[in-house]
């Protein structure tokens, strides 16, 4: 009996050893052994702690750093408030250093050349980081968004098609047909109020992005669709709050409050999701027609021959899930910012308002208006550099691989400031941290001296492939806004850029709202 108890003991020591040794190589001995290989190369970086790495100093240099407020000039330079670790390191160590949050090693680019050199790099070697699909798994999962090699060309293949311009141009009417109800509801409330009316205009924005997106992406299924977009919504704002705990091993399975609701929220959207599906399914069945030619019935279509996924299931979820965040979110928030922008700018709303009179003749906004508005392709554009919707752009080494005269180690993720590289007064000129649109008036390349340093879709290989969509879409809901309604910022506007896994208003963007004295055909 004895014997047996000390065998016992002498096993549950040994496992207890283990699995201290196996924690002891994962969280701290390799770790260590990549950031030596890159100090060896001369790059430096904030010394990190055990198991958290240098989110304790992120969080206190974040808690201390003095925010953006209301009232007064509008100060587009919010890159060092929100971000001030980066600020701080980069005078320390330069603009090219390591960091780590948890056991994930960050390459911090801040360099012209290197960027170059990553947007040029086009082997499956480099990819999306593995956080995507774990910490925020139940947002993007593994569809295109967050998967990598074979894996990823194939959803491209799929998906890229129905973003094309020559479909996109098809679209413009159902743009059009999402965005009048909305006008319509600004409308009824400004006759309400006496003429003119306090908007916060954030949510009826994403509202009538969701709407589109769901037409566009989901044809007569696009209600339920727009009940999608709500989950994700949530899942977003849920997810966004433990951002800084990517790569801190175990933070996703302990039961925390916020923890359960993601768990709730990924599975409500994969039942909605499915059931949508096995709707259309059953009407193709019942139907003698063939069914809607749009995204969701390319999903299903390639999902049963697809050996990319392990279930068609999760093919279809995963896609479905990018192509909403994607789609909704980074529309709508920039449309909230050039509203922002144009209303502090008065002359270029103007300017703006009559080259959509003169294009669309007083009408509806055709394909044909959206080939004329260059002023307003101008301010968009402007708008993108000074609110870029992803502020940075990440890349991890999937294998160990070369870029530029840096030998970086597998694993490692480079985290590339694309709102750094659009405020860049020596790329920019002394104004970078001002509004002005005429800068693209000869295209990107005559805005800034490099031309690869300007992304707001993305970086190389990785560029949205729905960037048409989304242009189109902006200039189609700020013409038809433009054509109906002046606007100035409220005085409850408060001024606030926001990290929220996009770039967004963190109270919101609040409007004064008239309309338009001259009045058009519509």
């Amino acid at each position: 009996m004895e014997a047996a108890c000390s065998l016992i003991l002498s096993l549950t020591f040994l496992g207890f050893i283990t699995i201290l040794l196996y924690l002891y190589t994962q969280l701290w001995w390799k770790p260590e052994r990549t950031r030596e290989r890159l100090r060896r190369q001369g790059i430096r970086g904030p010394p990190p702690s055990f198991l958290l790495g240098n989110i304790p100093e992120m969080k206190r240099m974040a808690a201390a750093s003095t925010p953006t407020g209301g009232g007064g000039k509008v100060d587009h330079q919010y890159i060092s408030r929100l971000f001030p670790y980066f600020q701080r390191w980069t005078e320390i160590y330069g603009p090219i250093y390591l960091y780590s949050t948890g056991n994930i090693q960050l390459l911090y680019v801040n360099d012209y050349d290197l960027l170059k050199e990553i947007s040029l790099y086009t082997s499956f070697n480099l990819g999306k980081p593995s956080y995507m699909k774990k910490d925020r798994g139940p947002l993007f999962g593994e569809g295109i968004l967050a998967s990598n090699g074979a894996q990823w060309a194939h959803q491209r293949k799929i998906i890229a098609p129905e973003f094309f311009m020559d479909k996109v141009k098809g679209m413009v009417g159902l743009m059009v047909d999402s965005t009048i109800p909305l006008l319509e509801s600004w409308e009824k409330r400004i006759e309400r109020e006496g003429g003119i009316a306090e908007i916060k205009v954030d949510e009826d924005l994403r509202n009538l992005s969701a709407d589109i997106i769901s037409r566009a992406s989901f044809g007569s299924s696009y209600v339920r669709g727009k009940e999608i977009f709500s989950k994700i919504r949530a899942l977003q704002k849920a997810m966004s709050e433990k951002s800084l705990l990517i790569g801190v091993p175990g933070s996703w399975f302990l039961p925390t409050k916020n923890n359960r609701r993601i768990w709730s929220l990924e599975r409500q959207i994969r039942q909605l999701i499915l059931k949508v599906v096995k709707d259309r399914e059953a009407e193709s069945v019942l139907s003698s027609s063939s069914p809607d030619r749009d995204l969701l019935q390319s999903l299903i279509d390639s999902s049963k021959s697809s050996n990319a996924y392990t279930t068609i299931d999760r093919f279809i979820v995963d896609n479905c899930k990018n192509i909403y965040f994607a789609g909704h979110e980074t529309t709508a928030v920039t449309i909230s910012w050039c509203l922002m922008l144009l209303a502090i700018h008065p002359e270029w709303q103007e300017r703006a308002r009559e080259e959509v009179a003169e294009a669309s003749s007083g009408g509806l906004p055709d394909t044909d208006t959206i080939r004329k508005l260059k002023i307003l392709t101008m301010v968009i554009q402007e708008t993108l550099r000074l609110y870029p919707p992803a502020a940075f752009a990440s890349r991890e080494a999937l294998e160990e691989i070369k870029i530029g005269s840096i030998c970086v180690p597998k694993g490692v993720n480079m985290w590339i400031p694309i709102s750094k590289f659009h405020q860049d007064a020596e790329m920019w000129g002394a104004d970078a941290h001002e509004f002005n649109p005429e800068r693209f008036s000869h295209g990107i390349s005559g805005a800034c001296k490099l031309r690869h340093i300007y992304t707001p879709f993305g970086v190389g290989a990785r560029t949205c492939i729905g960037q048409s969509f989304a242009m189109v879409e902006l200039k189609v809901v700020l013409a038809c806004i433009l054509s109906k309604f002046t606007f100035t910022l409220s005085p409850r506007y408060r001024h606030s850029p926001a990290f929220r896994l996009t770039m967004s208003p963190a109270h919101g963007v609040d409007l004064m709202v008239k309309k338009v004295q001259k009045g058009n055909n519509w």
